[in-house]
């Protein structure tokens, strides 16, 4: 029941290869074991596409499609994912793992300006960059790692619960 209401959203894996913005990655594509939709392969698609979402680099879906490849993880789920760090929440999330990066490294946190501005932004950046990579990998390993053993939990639970059904059905016959 899962895996089907799963399936029905998916996009067909020949639509999405007939792209021709995703010719990089079209062999990675071809891959049947990236489409499956089980309880490892969407744990770990879930973990790769959180993870890519909170690294502040350029290219994160190419870098969660190598990672959905490398894990077995479910390609659909992990470039979607990446997607949660879009325009308008990229300033929210990055400026949470700056603060994390911060508080991890000791350094005390800037302060905003009452006028932002890009030439603010631009010479404070320097400056802010080791706070921001560090606090971004280790929010992101954190959140990857959880989104991981939440997954199997709900989906461990979301099975033994069919089973229980089965189970009192076939009793009440």
């Amino acid at each position: 029941m899962l895996r089907r209401f799963i399936q029905r959203y998916l996009p067909d894996p020949e639509t999405i290869r007939r792209r021709k913005s995703l010719r990089l990655i079209h062999p990675l594509l071809g891959n049947p074991a990236l489409w499956l939709v089980t309880r490892r392969s969407i744990a770990n698609g879930m973990s790769v596409g959180l993870f890519c979402a909170l690294l502040p680099i350029p290219g994160q879906m190419l870098v969660a499609a190598l990672g959905a490849w490398w894990l077995r993880g479910h390609l659909p789920l992990a470039l979607a994912l990446v997607w949660l760090t879009n325009p308008l929440t990229m300033p929210v999330v990055f400026y949470v793992t700056y603060r994390a990066g911060a508080w991890i490294l000791h350094t005390p946190p800037r302060e905003l300006p009452d006028e932002v501005s890009v030439s603010w932004f631009a010479n404070q950046l320097v400056d802010m960059m080791p706070a921001l990579i560090i606090g971004s990998l280790v929010c992101a390993l954190v959140i990857g790692i959880i989104a991981n053993i939440l997954t199997r939990l709900c989906w461990r639970w979301h099975i033994l619960r069919i089973w229980r059904k089965r189970r009192q059905r076939r009793r009440h016959r």
